[in-house]
């Protein structure tokens, strides 16, 4: 896995791109030709949020989590129950859902950490699986196969005027949209700062770490609980855009989804990961490829990835930039 990054290669077109891409989401709606493109952006801002939190645990912390698609179907869930069998509304039940998320990391981290990374993996994929097989077989409380549906869609309000309204396409578009960069925004901080750099200092070299006065065990156990609310945080919101939640929600495919934007966008990565989200949301669109094809393309550009660029796609321009400068002096 290469060293996650903290400095993105080539600052000059980071940031013109990052002005063309904010200016492409914020007006997308305006003149997206169907609500079925701007349905596909919404797709991609959950698969962003997502991804950003399978980025910090693995591309920062260094630990291959397959918890991740086990948080966002938990706060797919809890966030369904508050709000059809308690009364919660749908914005008090995403933030109950993503400190339930937190909550379950923390507790499950704390055993979980104390094996080795390979043990961790394994524990990770059990604990997602576990909560699929529960989301099935707990009918008293999930309703099983036939899922809890009639979710109703969040809306924006000041007062009694509505805002933005999630019934409409254009309107959860941007319900995401501001949700998600408040995320993104937050964890870019929060990497840049002491924190993430602790990260990445455990990444490395977790003796070195610890020698500098850096607890190993703490820092990951964060990245671990951070990203555990990120997906959560994602789910909940997610499952109001699909007005049902299932046990399909920790269906095998939205892992694999996580798992390839991290590694083809480059894990440690931040923006490049951000930009492989809608790559790979937007590509099986475009080619009108079944389900089943769409497995065996990302199967394949994950194979290609791993024997040609490993580093992936953010690692790939960082190490031609390096290489460019050592060439310059």
């Amino acid at each position: 896995m290469a060293a996650a990054s903290m400095n993105s290669p080539w600052p000059p077109l980071r940031r013109l791109g990052l002005s063309a891409g904010a200016v492409i989401l914020l007006t997308l709606p305006l003149w997206s030709p169907s609500d079925y493109i701007t349905g596909i952006a919404t797709l991609a801002i959950f698969f962003a949020v997502a991804s950003t939190g399978l980025n910090v645990v693995y591309g920062y912390a260094g630990l291959l989590s397959f918890a991740q698609v086990g948080f966002w179907g938990l706060g797919a869930y809890v966030s369904a129950l508050l709000v059809t069998d308690h009364g919660f509304s749908t914005w008090t039940a995403i933030g109950c859902a993503g400190a339930v998320c937190v909550v379950t990391s923390l507790v499950g981290g704390l055993a979980a950490l104390r094996v080795s990374r390979d043990a961790f993996v394994v524990i990770t994929l059990s604990f997602s699986l576990l909560l699929q097989l529960l989301a099935r077989s707990w009918t008293s409380l999930t309703r099983g196969a036939m899922g809890i549906p009639g979710l109703p869609s969040p809306q924006v309000r000041l007062g009694d005027a509505i805002l933005l309204d999630g019934n409409t396409a254009s309107g959860f578009y941007w319900i995401a949209l501001g949700c998600g960069a408040l995320v993104v925004a937050a964890t870019w901080w929060l990497l840049r700062s002491r924190v993430g750099r602790a990260f990445v200092a455990v990444n490395l070299d977790e003796n070195l770490a610890r020698s500098q006065g850096i607890s190993a065990f703490l820092h990951q156990l964060s990245a671990f609980a951070l990203s555990a609310l990120i997906g959560g945080l994602a789910g909940a919101l997610y499952v109001f855009k699909l007005g049902i939640v299932d046990p399909g929600i920790f269906d095998i495919y939205y892992a694999q989804m996580m798992l390839i934007i991290v590694i083809v966008g480059g894990a440690g990565h931040f923006w490049f990961v951000l930009l492989m989200s809608f790559v790979f949301t937007a590509l099986p669109e475009l080619l009108r490829l079944a389900p089943e094809l769409r497995m065996i393309l990302f199967g394949l550009v994950l194979i290609i990835t791993i024997q040609f660029i490993p580093q992936g796609l953010g690692g790939y321009l960082a190490d031609r930039r390096n290489r460019m400068l050592r060439r310059t002096e």
